[in-house]
């Protein structure tokens, strides 16, 4: 139940300085023992609005709609539980100050803050070491990390009612860690790579194959990693975990380059060479970007058959099963005439 009230407690009256506060929201609730997991989670839900807790099972956040909004869930969820919750409009006109509160506040957001400040700062050595290290595959990683970290500086903001005085210190690491971010993609861009760097890893890209992306597979399979593992997903971005690396997808590290489709990228990143790769590239060229560049006299014929499978495969595994076939057939065919 929502009770809304005026919460009177008793000590001297207060006087705000350096904040305005119009009141508070004081939370109180009788949660029970078992199981102990729900305990954690509203205390977690808690923690997560930006409530401090005044003394043992009475928490205060500032009145706003927000906070109201948020705390009506929260005694909505206590209550569907067993437990028992108030939720009470408060002026504190004695015992605690509008300025011990405001303290609450800050000192548990400085905590926070610090905390994240202590993260960037490790992030901003990985970043830093990395591009000293030309190494073309950790800055990606790195930039999850760090999507991650601006996101909790973000939550962190939106709880800082009274504007701690670290925030200003972790939105300067904030700004560091994206600007190094920046200055490497910038720099650390894939040009060359070596089969070995890249053995173990988990390709990622769209769902849907099409000529690019199953050529691509195709290519990884047969020269840069037989064992090569792949993951398929749906949605764009995707932040790659530590081991994957992306391709012909939103900012892959192998993606279309200038007028180079991604198969293209492959062959000049890997430095692979041979007439039949570079004729077979000519081939996927102008049937994924729609051009007649090249116009290889095997363009059409292939197209159409590479299409009447797209039609007839079910789903991406069975156009991979069947693509492969495809590619090792046509791969055949540049490496000269059929002996009979």
């Amino acid at each position: 139940m929502i009770q809304l009230l005026y919460f009177k407690a008793m000590s001297k009256r207060n006087v705000v300085k350096k904040h305005k506060v119009k009141g508070w929201l004081l939370l109180i609730h009788q949660i029970p023992p078992k199981p102990d997991y729900f305990r954690v989670k509203i205390w977690r839900k808690l923690q997560k609005i930006g409530a401090v807790a005044v003394k043992q099972s009475v928490y205060v956040l500032p009145d706003t709609e927000q906070s109201f909004e948020d705390l009506h869930w929260v005694v909505k969820e206590i209550e569907s539980n067993g437990g028992t919750a108030s939720l009470s409009k408060t002026v504190f006109l004695e015992g605690l100050t509008d300025a011990q509160i405001i303290r609450l506040f800050t000192t548990a957001r400085n905590a926070d803050f610090e905390q994240l400040v202590l993260d960037l700062q490790l992030l901003a050595e990985k970043i830093s070491s990395a591009k000293s290290g030309n190494d073309c595959l950790g800055i990606p990683a790195l930039s999850k990390v760090f999507l991650r970290l601006q996101r909790r500086y973000d939550e962190i903001t939106a709880i800082d009612f009274f504007r701690a005085a670290k925030r200003d210190v972790a939105r300067d690491n904030v700004l560091r860690c994206q600007q190094l971010l920046v200055e490497s993609t910038d720099t650390t861009v894939i040009t060359t790579c070596s089969v070995d760097d890249v053995q173990g890893k988990v390709w990622v890209t769209r769902t849907g194959l099409y000529i690019d992306r199953i050529s691509c597979i195709w290519l990884i399979k047969r020269f840069i990693d037989g064992n090569s593992q792949y993951k398929f997903i749906e949605e764009e971005p995707y932040f790659p975990e530590q081991d994957e690396i992306r391709f012909d997808m939103y900012e892959a590290e192998f993606t279309h380059r200038g007028d180079k489709c991604t198969f293209e990228v492959f062959i000049d990143v890997f430095g692979l060479a041979g007439q039949a790769l570079a004729k077979l590239a000519q081939v996927i060229h102008d049937i994924d970007l729609k051009e007649n560049k090249f116009n290889r006299p095997e363009t059409d014929g292939f197209k159409a058959v590479f299409s009447g499978m797209i039609r007839n495969a079910e789903d991406d595994q069975q156009r991979l099963q069947r693509g492969m076939i495809l590619f090792d057939d046509l791969y055949a065919s540049f490496n000269g005439p059929v002996q009979s």
